[in-house]
């Protein structure tokens, strides 16, 4: 098997569902104080303490804690833009399950979506400001 030539940045981006949203959002950015990267609408908000991202969105009407999971997927840092369709190329090539195809979102990060044996789900993303270039 061969491997894209570098290796991720590691794992420093987790997405969760919430149900208390508000509440949460305070809670990370007042006691923790984590700054705002994103907010894209009042659903969902992105967090970062300088070398990692969060995110936040809101659970959909009808989440059940314990029988929905609340962890939405786990990401894992790319350095450089343009690995991130070797990536993708190579996770495709050994039969990974792909969600969704390498995509630039309108923050300038650039990401895609897997499944890990278990079916959890696995992004692999760059983000300006968090990744190494």
């Amino acid at each position: 098997m061969t491997m894209p030539k570098k290796p991720t940045g590691g794992l420093r981006h987790v997405a969760l569902f919430v149900e208390a949203y508000d509440s949460c959002k305070s809670f990370y950015t007042e006691l923790l104080n984590m700054e705002v990267v994103w907010e894209p609408d009042a659903d969902n908000i992105y967090l970062s303490s300088g070398n990692d991202n969060l995110a936040l969105h809101r659970a959909k009407p009808g989440f059940v804690r314990g029988k929905d999971q609340a962890l939405d997927h786990i990401g894992f840092i790319i350095d450089d833009i343009d690995e991130v369709d070797v990536w993708h190329n190579h996770l495709a090539k050994n039969q990974v399950k792909i969600n969704m195809a390498p995509k630039t979102h309108r923050d300038k990060a650039r990401s895609f979506y897997c499944e890990d044996p278990e079916g959890n789900h696995v992004q692999l993303i760059y983000i300006p400001g968090v990744s190494a270039n």
